[in-house]
């Protein structure tokens, strides 16, 4: 792989530290059983002339792989291991569970194929039972990741620089096995008010909720819950209910948040509101890149240091930029109390004059409905959409979805909005993140990096989505020496302080004009690109905690007329 000046290795604290059975956490923290088996670790992998052992769930092209030579796009890679059953499971069905494979992957086991599939970022399952034999099983994989643009394929790049990154391909999310009854929950459907919980089980009709201490009949596949003294979920204050759900033979453990969001007109403004208050959403973009992982952190530890080192300096919000994560990302925003502005994974193509030139000129209005003209990488699209929806949408950090970004694939918007708001009410929409505003939105979302931030022109809640990237470069730190990409230079630690007070100082009169969220731009270094509060191996903080809190606790002051929110 060409690479663009001189990169050096950098390793995070965990990845020096890694085991040899690398994130044996329960993958899926909303619908957890007893019994589970995780097949990370060491798997035999083959492509073209290689031969080799991997550590799964890293991508081959990542340093914890230890893989050293990285296959190329498209080239068929084939994983091997080998696996026993334990003989406490015999009785029930046996679920093999992928967390996520880039992109294309088919699965066999004992030579006899269970399933296939195309979406590089979401979880797919497969029942194996009647292929399992006694004593050893082999399971093979079989992977291309072609960067197909009819597929998401967010900001992978063959030739990777500047925004664009190194790709990751094959297996880069927990592999893991799970017995279940012949009757079992398959999923659950969770809806929420300021005092209510209706809990949907898929797959089961009749059961019990346990929630602190009470009782409730699942009648029908269904529950719901009331409560007297309700306790809301905030970033202040994120208070999650735990229940058990048992049906028959089958027992889940989940959870669920209350809060609500609204849009209202406050003193002649549209306002995000969070529990029927005004909210100023203090985010940053979060890439979800790893210097020695890549898709991938070393432990799933390192997603709850990042978001309290955000929360930290002030920040109550990630933008997850372009990027699917896995659900234990989701379940530490939810417990530690941070907001989630959820992308969708960009799909079709991208023209650099257009979506990107163009617009940051001032050229930002240009009709949709003949853009990414075809049928079939819409219909990729939609479908990713609903999936990634169905997926996340019991999670209360989530608060926003972001469908199209910068015009990447963007078509017919006003159609993509009007299909996710049917499919969750709840939630806000950024239909266009940046430019290429259609119609319909709940925000208007303003991208600004070389000019002053300002307000849009509409009467919506004003979203400055994307903003900053200021750099200050760690060459210790740095993964490429000889090329840096950021929106402004700054030659030292204390200049970066500066220069980022004056930034959000700036956008006090704007919160008190209607702004109702900022996402600076980044959470962490990535490759080339420096502008991270993070270096790109997270050991360093280029901020201190009170170095911008403050102006935090400002911009919150600022849209509740002067009152901080609580």
């Amino acid at each position: 792989m060409k690479q663009q000046g001189k990169t050096q290795r950098l390793y995070t604290a965990e990845g020096r530290a890694l085991g040899e059975l690398p994130w044996e956490r329960y993958p899926r923290p909303q619908l957890r059983r007893a019994d589970w088996l995780c097949l990370n670790g060491d798997w035999k992998l083959s492509y073209g002339k290689t031969e080799a052992h991997i550590r799964v769930p890293f991508c081959p092209e990542s340093l914890l792989s230890g893989v050293e030579r990285p296959p190329k796009i498209g080239e068929p890679m084939v994983y091997r291991r080998a696996f026993t059953v334990p003989k406490s499971w015999q009785g029930r069905r046996v679920h093999l569970h992928f967390g996520a494979v880039m992109r294309e992957a088919e699965i066999a086991l004992n030579g006899q194929s269970l399933c296939r599939h195309e979406n590089g970022y979401l979880p797919f399952s497969a029942d194996l039972t009647d292929a399992l034999r006694e004593g050893e099983n082999e399971l093979c994989v079989t992977v291309r990741n072609d960067l197909d643009p009819r597929y998401p394929w967010g900001k992978q790049r063959k030739q990777r620089g500047g925004m664009w990154y190194t790709p990751c391909s094959g297996i880069w999310q927990t592999v893991w096995l799970e017995p279940v009854p012949e009757q079992h929950v398959r999923a659950l459907r969770i809806s929420t008010g300021p005092d209510w919980a209706e809990i949907e089980a898929e797959g089961v009709q009749e059961g019990e909720i346990k929630l602190e201490g009470r009782r409730w009949p699942l009648e029908n596949g269904k529950a719901r819950i009331e409560l007297s003294r309700p306790r809301l979920w905030s970033p202040e204050s994120p208070e999650l209910y735990d229940f058990t759900l048992k049906s028959g033979e089958d027992r889940v453990a989940s959870y669920f948040a209350l809060r609500t969001l609204s849009i209202e007109t406050v003193n002649g403004m549209a306002r995000l509101c969070l529990n029927g208050r005004p909210y100023f959403f203090n985010g940053l973009l979060d890439q979800g890149y790893w210097s020695d992982g890549l898709y991938t952190p070393a432990a799933p530890e390192c997603y709850e240091t990042d978001v309290r080192a955000m929360k930290a300096l002030g920040f109550n919000t990630l933008r997850k930029h372009i990027k699917l994560e896995p659900e234990q990302f989701y379940y530490d925003c939810d417990r530690l109390g941070m907001v989630v502005f959820q992308d969708m994974v960009n799909n079709g193509p991208y023209r650099f004059a257009r979506d990107t030139v163009l617009p940051t000129l001032g050229l930002q209005a240009l009709r949709d409905e003949k853009l990414n003209p075809d049928p079939e990488t819409r219909r990729v699209f939609l479908e990713s959409m609903e999936a990634m929806v169905r997926l996340l949408g019991n999670h209360p950090c989530v608060c926003l979805w972001t469908i199209f970004n910068e015009g990447w694939g963007q078509f017919r918007a006003d159609e993509a909005y009007r299909r996710l708001k049917a499919l969750d009410p709840g939630r806000f929409i950024d239909s266009t993140s940046g430019w290429f505003r259609q119609k319909e939105s709940d925000v208007e979302s303003l991208h600004i990096y070389f000019k002053p931030p300002r307000l849009g022109k509409r009467g919506r809640p004003q979203l400055l989505s994307e903003f900053g990237g200021y750099v200050w470069k760690v060459p210790t730190h740095s993964f490429n020496l000889g090329k840096t990409y950021g929106y402004r230079i700054c030659k030292t630690r204390e200049e970066l302080v500066r220069g980022l007070r004056e930034l959000y100082t700036g956008l006090v009169p704007l919160a008190k004009k209607g702004l109702c969220g900022a996402v600076y731009t980044q959470v962490s270094d990535v490759e080339d690109e420096t502008n991270g509060l993070l270096t790109f191996d997270r050991a360093v903080r280029k901020l201190r905690p009170e170095e911008l809190r403050d102006l935090a606790a400002e911009l919150s002051r600022a849209v509740n007329g002067g009152a901080e929110a609580k």
